[in-house]
């Protein structure tokens, strides 16, 4: 093998920006103990201002799918996006960029600097948790992506923050797991969208709670080589929230920020150990000036623009978030060509499954935002059909994971008389420190502003009035003793402990109790409730309420029955925040409470059959032969019902690929685990992840990553690409195909690349380019991709630099990993060769 080297600088990265442009105010100005105060953060989701430097506080935000701000409050609504996944099924970077900027806006709306998002971790488990909150099992798909997020964001003035770097693909003991990851699998595949997005400038990224190879990555000399040093960043490196959890270490390492704060290890200890030698002033300093370069990039230092707050625009954003639900939305089956429904043909359509009526629009944990209105799958399909088109629902199973929060319909506020709960925050005397009404029984945030240093307890109060009799299941969450009294009468007294340091069980979903109580439709009931603060246990308290449900033999039936009688059937499954959360991986890939056996039986009673399928990431599918179509929506934020109706009834494509391989078994050669060995997780796998591992098994999943079908037929007819490529440079690749179908049509050409007796280990094929074309029916297109010249090179271990291995690459053309009904050859040949 003749190998070239092909490493260097990236040719098109941003510049470092000037020091007169950046630094003229440094931290020399600041004395050490003023420096290490500033990198500690100053409080839950804001920096410290320096009144000195003209520094106001630097104001943070979780996204990615919305901008939550600083309080996780529904009074504080938000617009809800799409998942990552659906962004990424899209394959269009130029939607996701429009998206980016949307959610700038969203930033200035709310006060916010930084978007802590995109998340490029990969897929490289489908039991991973987190997927809904990744793009792609794929590095190439993910930094494209990733890069047009981050350009969209940017490109409102708000800093975007490339997370979690690097190798946090597991929930499990994602605290403390050590990622076993091969050098040259790290470079290649898990760091490579980290790569994309400095390319691309980003100006901050965040250091993962995992370790790597031994070292936790707020300490990790990966922050230094490659991302300062070897790529250029100049961003700040912000830890993820309790990453930073030593001194001198973490004090040396080129982790700049520690949050939340103030942060126990820095600050005055990181000024002392300044001081007496133990961490290197230069560290701080550099620390210090990264922090002033990002405050003027998003205008939180005197004297530098900052861009002014936008009013909201709720028609023109519901109608972009449409429209990126159901570009992102794939066809997996059709059989028949039953979709699109044809509207005037129907004149009763049954609308089943859990999802149906109450949407399963984000993923759980920080990711997760409220939004200030959801359109459900049977409000969408409702709103779309014409007069006359009778509309019928039944969920066919319930949901048993986790209670739901009392409703602001079922409720009044005892004090205000109007609906919701009345909440007071009290001293250990019972003397009222604070209270709020809140619109209904979910957990809550109090504003930072507020002195709660005396807290004690926690009373809610509320009036239930339901319209349905029976056993209803009334419940509480949180954690420590909080007893519930109905009527007066405490039908809960006990204390739950916590099961988990984990910040997302801790704050978002504790433990929950729940008591049976006979309720008759109409009654007014007083449900009260008050938890006892500890240390520890964080702040959630919420009052929740289910309704009785038939047996689920009552509920299947009843499905079952509308179905008979329907001209089509929509049965929309899958999963929720309750199944894929930060905080922990799934232990099934199996949709949940009897989903499976509802969709099989309904589409024995109804061939016309359409099964919808929302969740994050993958879920097996066992009636998959058994529907007539099959349309992943995934989590389609809060415009989903809509963008579904659109894809259904023909007004919109479903323009959505596969970004990830779906498996047809939960277990297999290509299907590792989340679960670390005594702390550790091999990355045994190394290059070989998502289809790459399909493909080196040998085996066939469910749907190949890169699949979908849309509404066209499309005919591969020919592909060209030069004989020869010099190494490091790229090449194009012409593909001409056409449109067979007789619907206008968008086509995502996916270009392969294979290296046939290669003398070092490669995937049996990866992905190299791909872009979208569009025809009418019978129109022939070109579509020309082009391929960069990093996917004809490796990272070569022995000499610690990217490579071209001379010699004959096979280019694959087709619509996706596993149907490439076109090839070429091109060689690379040095220049005297």
């Amino acid at each position: 093998m003749t190998a070239i080297d092909t490493s260097g600088r990236f040719p098109d990265s941003p510049a470092p920006d000037a020091p007169g442009a950046t630094d003229a105010v440094g931290p020399e100005v600041l004395d050490t103990a003023r420096k290490a105060r500033l990198v500690s953060g100053g409080g839950t989701f804001r920096t410290s201002a320096e009144p000195a430097l003209g520094l106001r506080p630097i104001v943070t935000s979780d996204g990615p799918i919305g901008v939550r701000g600083e309080r996780w409050d529904e009074t504080d609504t938000a617009l809800a996006l799409p998942s990552p996944t659906a962004m990424a099924a899209s394959w269009d970077e130029e939607l996701v960029e429009h998206l980016g900027t949307l959610l700038a806006a969203e930033a200035r709306r709310k006060g916010v600097d930084v978007l802590l998002a995109p998340t490029l971790n990969l897929h490289r488990s489908p039991y991973a948790g987190r997927n809904f909150e990744c793009f792609a099992e794929d590095p190439l798909l993910t930094g494209r992506i990733g890069a047009a997020y981050v350009r969209g964001v940017q490109g409102g003035g708000v800093a975007a923050t490339a997370k979690h770097y690097v190798g946090n693909e597991s929930e499990t003991e994602r605290l403390t797991l050590d990622a076993a990851i091969d050098e040259r699998t790290l470079r290649e595949v898990y760091l490579a969208p980290f790569e994309a997005a400095v390319r691309a400038g980003v100006w901050a990224v965040m250091s993962a709670y995992n370790g790597v190879n031994g070292r936790s990555m707020s300490e990790s000399p990966l922050l230094a080589e490659p991302l300062k040093g070897e790529w250029g960043f100049d961003g700040l490196v912000v830890s993820d929230w309790g990453a930073v959890r030593s001194t001198e270490t973490a004090g040396a390492a080129a982790v700049d920020l520690a949050m939340p704060g103030p942060n126990e290890h820095w600050g005055e200890r990181l000024a002392e150990a300044v001081r007496t030698g133990r961490v290197p002033a230069a560290a701080l300093d550099d620390k210090v000036r990264r922090l002033l370069r990002l405050a003027r990039r998003v205008g939180a230092l005197e004297g530098t623009p900052a861009r002014p707050p936008v009013a909201a625009r709720p028609e023109r954003d519901r109608a972009r978030l449409r429209r990126a639900a159901a570009t992102g939305a794939v066809l997996l089956t059709n059989r028949g060509g039953l979709l699109p429904l044809d509207p005037a043909r129907v004149r009763r359509i049954a609308v089943l499954g859990p999802g149906a009526a109450a949407a399963r629009i984000q993923g759980g944990g920080s990711a997760s935002v409220y939004p200030a209105s959801v359109v459900s799958p049977l409000d969408g399909i409702r709103a779309a059909l014409p007069p006359g088109v009778e509309v019928v629902h039944a969920p066919g199973v319930r949901s048993s994971v986790r209670p739901t929060p009392v409703a602001a319909g079922d409720c009044r506020n005892p004090v205000t008389g109007r609906p919701g709960v009345h909440v007071r925050f009290l001293d250990v005397a019972g003397r009222v420190l604070h209270t709020e009404d809140r619109p209904s029984g979910r957990s809550f945030e109090v504003d930072e502003s507020v002195d709660l240093t005396a807290l004690h307890s926690v009373d809610l109060r509320t009036v239930l009035r339901v319209g349905t009799a029976g056993r209803w299941r009334l419940g509480v969450v949180g954690l420590g003793a909080v007893p519930l009294r109905v009527d007066g009468r405490t039908v809960l007294d006990c204390y739950t402990a916590p099961e988990s340091d984990d910040p997302t069980y801790l704050h978002v979903m504790p433990s929950f109790r729940q008591a049976e109580v006979e309720l008759a439709a109409g009654q007014e009931t007083e449900v009260a409730a008050r938890r006892i603060v500890e240390p520890g246990h964080g702040r959630v308290v919420a009052l929740t309420a289910d309704a009785p449900a038939g047996t689920p033999e009552e509920e299947l039936a009843a499905a079952v029955e509308l179905a008979r009688g329907a001209d089509a059937v929509i049965v929309v499954v899958g999963t929720s925040e309750q199944h894929e959360s930060e905080g922990f991986d799934r232990s099934t890939l199996d949709l949940p409470d009897g989903q499976n056996a509802l969709v099989s039986a309904v589409a024995a009673a109804n061939p016309a059959t359409v099964a919808v399928v929302t969740s994050g990431g993958p879920v097996l599918m066992p009636w998959r032969g058994e529907a007539a179509a099959v349309l992943l929506g995934w989590f389609p934020g809060q415009e989903g019902g809509d963008g579904l109706a659109d894809v259904l009834f023909g007004r919109a494509e479903p323009g959505g690929r596969l970004p990830a391989t779906w498996p047809a078994t939960g277990a297999g050669p290509a299907v590792p685990g989340t679960r670390p060995r005594d702390g550790v997780l091999a990355y045994r796998e190394g290059l070989h992840l998502g289809h790459r591992g399909w493909l080196r098994a040998g085996a066939e999943p469910a749907y190949w990553f890169g699949h979908g079908l849309g509404y066209g037929q499309w005919e591969y007819l020919a592909v060209e690409v030069p004989q020869h490529v010099a190494p490091g440079a790229g090449f194009t690749v012409r593909t001409v195909l056409r449109n067979t179908g007789r619907r206008a049509s968008r086509e995502v050409v996916q270009v392969y690349l294979a290296r046939p007796g290669s003398a070092v280990e490669r995937p049996v094929r990866w992905l190299a380019g791909f872009a979208a074309v569009r025809a009418e029916p019978g129109q022939r297109v070109e579509a020309r991709i082009e391929v960069a010249p990093r996917a004809l090179a490796h990272w070569s271990v022995e000499e610690r630099r990217w490579l071209a291995e001379e010699g004959v690459f096979t280019v694959l053309v087709g619509p996706s990993c596993g149907e490439v009904p076109l090839s070429a050859a091109v060689e690379v040949v040095a220049a005297d060769g």
